[in-house]
């Protein structure tokens, strides 16, 4: 009797062992066969052109100059990758609330402009490795005495970009209950234009973009430096089965931060260094 029961789980052992081995097998040949399938550098590559997605309005990560031509830090980072990688880059401006939409349906290639990492967002698309840390920070009229810091937004009416993380950042932040309005606009330039009028509290920004926008604009308006909402960092976005145009990306990108490239970008739109290097 003892027999049989030994030679029956020695059965089932074998049975199981045989699925398990069956299955990682299944597991790693759909691995291979996903990269091998994988052909979306060399897409782009036959094709000539690397488009990138962005919101044209974004300074300084990408927006239109005076001639109307799109430029930016995230700009030249990516004509230099595309460079490296042998083809064009092509800037597309895209409606920023669906800008994760308009890279799963492929209207582009990359979202390249300003693009936070969130964990929302990493469900949906890939990123590159972080190239750049970015604040958001409160920016009010200056002079206005009855914000300095950000409890003091407590029934006031803020301004954020639309589908931007920004707005889930500061949704996400428990001061967001006890405000009197968050308001949305399609572009920063307006939520701006609104704070100068004193339509709006204050807005809620990323701080390399209310930097840029006080400087070149002169604007009247003070960051409360010590009361970030939150500190976040920027990626590039790929669709999530274009993991070789990723991998390319990222090396390249390392390229440059070894060869000192990605240091001589950021000094000429910040006046330093402030690309990542790990």
């Amino acid at each position: 009797m003892k027999r049989l029961i030994t030679l029956f789980f020695i059965f089932i052992f074998a049975i199981i062992f045989t699925i398990s081995c069956s299955t990682k097998t299944d597991t790693q040949n759909a691995a291979e066969t996903s990269a091998s399938t994988d052909n979306s550098l060399q897409k782009i590559k036959e094709r000539g052109k690397l488009v990138l997605g962005l919101d044209d309005t974004f300074a300084p990560m990408g927006f239109r100059d005076e001639e109307g031509n799109i430029v930016g830090f995230d700009i030249d980072l990516a004509k230099e990758v595309a460079n490296r990688l042998g083809v064009e880059l092509v800037a597309k401006p895209i409606d920023w609330s669906s800008v994760v939409l308009s890279l799963k349906k492929g209207d582009v290639d990359v979202v390249w402009n300003g693009f936070a990492i969130s964990e929302s967002r990493k469900e949906q698309v890939n990123f590159s490795k972080p190239y750049l840390n970015n604040r958001l920070m409160i920016v009010k009229y200056a002079g206005r005495d009855d914000i300095k810091t950000k409890d003091d937004l407590k029934g006031k009416v803020l301004g954020v970009q639309t589908g931007s993380s920004n707005y889930e950042s500061l949704e996400a932040d428990p001061i967001s209950k006890e405000t009197k309005e968050i308001r949305q606009y399609d572009v920063y330039a307006n939520a701006f234009l609104d704070l100068e009028a004193q339509r709006i509290d204050a807005v809620i920004v990323d701080e390399i973009v209310a930097r840029y926008y006080i400087s070149k604009e002169n604007a009247n308006f003070e960051i409360l430096e010590e009361y970030p909402i939150t500190s976040k960092y920027f990626g590039v976005g790929v669709k999530k089965e274009n993991m070789a145009l990723l991998n390319a990306i990222d090396k390249t990108l390392d390229e440059m931060r070894a060869d000192g490239k990605a240091s001589e970008i950021a000094t000429k739109w910040f006046g330093k260094d402030v690309f990542i290097k790990g």
